[in-house]
């Protein structure tokens, strides 16, 4: 293998030969730069390398070096905090070696070698572990309990271990059979981490953004497709669901997006304050950046690298939020590198694999018990972002991920316009697990939710109608029923469905808070109705009362006005 030449190079693909023994998705270093690419194709002694690096320079008769491993995750302390790049680099520490602009073949391992863990053993001397099970715990950011596992391809008898102060690679413990013990593990990223029990879709993954718990609810390991055109909010809502979501640990993914957004999202973040603790989100966030002027094939990494992480948290018992923006630049990616495979494309030109990829990644969503002794419940929430050009919502990124996804918020520009936020259109948005989670909201946001909400789509679909006869002959001609229902349809709008995420006492919505909202509103139009019916006009409806008592609601943190 040492052999092993470039014969050919097209952009960030790369073929080279010898390569005899060479392994699909493994990680060789190519050219005398030492590229980190991944083989993606084999043809005899003929393999094909996507590289994660910019190929400038790069010429024939290079060298390539396997190195035996595919592309793996450092998974241990001192994640949480960190920002790394597609393929698991730290881009801080990267910038304290070389500055701002890194140089090709830069290594730098993804964990402080040199920071230390004061660990505390749980697992006893002479007990049988199985693969899963605790070791200890080490404290990692303030407050957040990194418990140290036994990887899921390790078992045995525990001979050895010892509390201390440890490195990530320093043995705080040994098998019988001389299997060391450590606080690093590794993990290949294309391959997701085994669990124990899958479990059924009936928590709620709780937003604090009104529109989605009570319209379009998710479960707690749900997948949703967050597709909207440039300026409807994609990043704010994904801002307000890493600081306000009942969520553990955060994963966020800049997939393919501008410099400057990402750069945008680098500095916010460290300043965003946690509402658990008043100190910075970052503590309990894990930032993987891939720009778009970044090399294609790295984008393709950063997603796998944010699953991995985020189901290595979820495996400790966590729930995980992990945020992908946007699968539509992932999607590109593929469709160039399958453009230089020389593939046969599908729709638009993107490979016709790509309904089977976006599967396979939806898929490493989900509730499940962990690994190990403790029946340890976890969760793996993956809310993905998508870009349709145009805002056409048919174009195949958008339509592959609806197939697989199991909730559909749409964002529309003309909400967005509308000074409407979130930009959500509840007409094309919908959930597939709505009725699973409606007996979790009824027992802990207030009864009749599930009628609540049924009235309120209603209201809304009639109010749409409403307004396109309004536009023709104006308000006034309408009949005072009509009157009323428009009357209700704009404070749902106003007060349910629109929510300000920099208005400190209503940027969360706490699901008590929205069950009172919704249902003071729908108590108005229900009274109002009875008041038209008995002889009243629109005239005799208190308006300003019910919109003076849902201020009071909106404007408590608890929607407990005093």
């Amino acid at each position: 293998m040492t052999g092993a030449r470039v014969v050919r190079a097209a952009g960030a693909l790369v073929e080279a030969s010898p390569l005899p023994q060479a392994a699909l998705y493994e990680i060789v270093r190519v050219g005398r730069r030492r590229l980190l690419g991944e083989v993606i194709r084999i043809q005899g002694e003929v393999a094909t390398v996507q590289v994660f690096e910019d190929t400038a320079g790069l010429a024939l008769e290079e060298p390539v070096e396997s190195t035996g491993a595919p592309l793996q995750a450092e998974l241990g302390p001192g994640l949480l905090g960190s920002v790394l790049d597609g393929t698991g680099r730290p881009l801080s520490r990267l910038a304290e070696q070389e500055g701002n602009f890194l140089s090709t073949g830069t290594v730098a391992t993804t964990l402080d070698r040199a920071r230390r863990w004061e660990f505390t053993p749980s697992a006893k001397v002479g007990a049988r572990l199985a693969a899963g099970d605790e070791l200890g715990t080490v404290v990692e950011n303030e407050g957040v309990v990194h418990r140290i596992l036994v990887p899921p391809d390790v078992s045995g008898v525990l001979a050895e271990l010892k509390a201390g102060s440890y490195s990530v690679e320093e043995e705080v413990g040994r098998l019988q059979d001389g299997t060391a013990l450590r606080l690093l593990q590794r993990w290949p990223v294309r391959v997701p981490r085994p669990v124990a029990r899958w479990l059924p879709a009936d928590r709620p993954f709780v937003t604090g953004q009104r529109v989605f718990d009570f319209l379009f609810p998710v479960a707690e390991g749900g997948s949703v497709a967050v597709p909207g055109g440039f300026g409807t909010g994609k990043t704010v809502i994904e801002q307000s669901l890493a600081k306000h979501s009942m969520a553990d640990i955060v994963v966020y993914v800049g997939c393919g997006e501008r410099g400057n957004e990402m750069a945008d999202v680098l500095e916010e973040f460290p300043t965003l304050e946690d509402p658990r603790t008043g100190r910075s989100l970052m503590n309990r966030t894990v930032l993987v950046v891939n720009t778009s002027n970044m090399p294609v094939a790295a984008r393709e990494a950063s997603v796998y690298l944010g699953l991995t992480i985020a189901e290595y948290y979820r495996d400790m018992g966590y729930r995980v939020a992990l945020m992908a923006d946007s699968l539509s630049r992932w999607a590109e990616a593929l469709r160039e590198i399958g453009s230089l495979l020389r593939e046969m494309p599908g729709e638009e030109g993107y490979p016709t694999s790509l309904g089977n990829r976006l599967g396979k990644l939806f898929e490493r969503a989900g509730r499940a018990t962990a690994l190990g002794a403790g029946g340890r419940e976890g969760a793996v929430t993956f809310i993905s972002a998508l870009s349709p050009p145009g805002g056409d919502f048919s174009e195949p990124v958008t339509q592959a991920a609806l197939r697989v996804a199991g909730a559909l918020w749409a964002l529309d520009a003309s909400l967005a316009h509308q000074r409407q936020f979130p930009a959500v259109d509840w007409e094309t948005s919908y959930s597939l697990q709505a009725a699973d989670v409606m007996p979790w909201f009824e027992q802990h946001g207030g009864a009749e939710w599930t009628g609540l909400r049924r009235e309120t789509f209603a209201l809304l679909q009639r109010d749409r109608e409403l307004r396109e006869v309004a536009g023709l002959v104006g308000p006034d001609a309408l009949e005072d029923q009509d009157r009323l229902i428009l009357e209700t349809a704009r404070l749902l709008r106003e007060f349910l469905i629109g929510q300000s995420a920099y208005d400190p006492a209503d940027a969360s919505s706490p699901v008590t808070k929205t069950w009172r909202l919704a249902d003071t509103i729908l108590r108005f139009h229900r009274e109002g109705t009875a008041a038209l019916a008995g002889g009243g006009t629109m005239a005799t409806v208190d308006v300003g009362g019910v919109r003076r008592t849902l201020s009071a609601l909106r404007a408590s943190p608890e929607g407990t006005p005093t």
